[in-house]
């Protein structure tokens, strides 16, 4: 078994595909957290996350998976790939609950454009993930339901369980070995336009906005989007509580300042996950102590 995972390794290595090494039977990182970081080998000049210590050297991962039978992650950003994570529905979900292959199939029924055809792994779960190679000058980030239900993407702070990889719900194994596809014109623009308009945050939707309240939402997105690296969260949940302020006092809308803050966080490099916990947690302070706001 920890030869069979080794080799996966390797063969993703060997493609350009930066690895890391994923709990064993598991789809989790297996490194170190910050708060427990030694500071030696790929921490020596400071705290490396999983993004940063994915490799393609086959010394690193012959030493990384010598002892345990690590499941392979691809760090999706480093290796220059975009995955369409199609997901299937969860088994308490109704029958006639589209699962993400036929909500993809009908957004290219849409755009009038053949589903495309390029490496394709199916899932542990039985889902299907659609590799492709990045756009050039374009840095996409992770997105979760944008394209569709059941559609997610992994580029820029993400990663995807690699085929040979094997979980208690089954194994990750390729359904067509073709070198990812370059992603279709029509798919990034689905996705870059919808990072556009994120970022076109200076017009709030609500009626009561101030200048000021735009202003505000502009430049503390901006300083997360530009948080260096091991600032990000903390600059992302003060960013939040000085944000709250405005919801609390109906300036800006709960969902607005939500969606532009996810959008800066990804940006940054945080995980979508991370991004949403870290947000509400930050909204939720500041809104409980600031009440409405008294009338001049």
């Amino acid at each position: 078994m920890n030869r069979h995972l080794l080799f996966a390794a390797l063969d993703a290595a060997e493609r350009g595909w930066a690895v890391l090494p994923l709990r064993p039977g598991d789809k989790r990182p297996a490194l170190h957290g910050e708060d427990v970081c030694p500071g030696i080998g790929d921490c020596a000049g400071g705290h490396r996350k999983w993004e940063e210590r994915a490799t393609i050297d086959p010394d690193r991962i012959r030493r990384a998976w010598g002892d345990l039978p690590f499941n392979v992650g691809i760090a999706t950003g480093p290796s220059a790939l975009v995955v369409v994570d199609l997901d299937v529905p969860k088994r308490k979900s109704s029958a006639d609950t589209p699962n993400g292959v036929t909500t993809f199939t009908a957004l290219c029924e849409r755009a009038e454009q053949a589903v495309p055809t390029t490496r394709t792994v199916r899932t542990a779960s039985g889902g299907v993930h659609l590799y492709f190679t990045a756009p050039p000058g374009v840095r996409l980030s992770n997105t979760a339901g944008r394209l569709g239900k059941r559609i997610d993407t992994r580029a820029w702070g993400g990663y995807v369980v690699a085929p040979g990889s094997l979980t208690p719900t089954g194994a990750y194994a390729v359904v067509n070995d073709m070198p990812p596809a370059p992603m279709p014109d029509w798919l990034c623009a689905h996705l870059t336009t919808r990072q556009a308009s994120r970022a076109l945050t200076a017009a709030p939707s609500s009626v009561r906005a101030s200048s000021y309240a735009a202003a505000g939402l502009n430049a503390e997105t901006a300083s997360v989007r530009q948080a260096p690296e091991g600032e990000r969260n903390a600059t992302l949940l003060r960013a939040a509580r000085a944000l709250g302020r405005f919801i609390a006092w109906g300036d800006l809308p709960r969902g607005q300042v939500e969606e532009a803050l996810q959008w800066a966080g990804e940006q940054a490099g945080l995980s979508p996950r991370s991004c949403e916990a870290t947000i509400r947690s930050g909204l939720n302070w500041s809104i409980a102590r600031n009440g409405q706001r008294r009338a001049a």
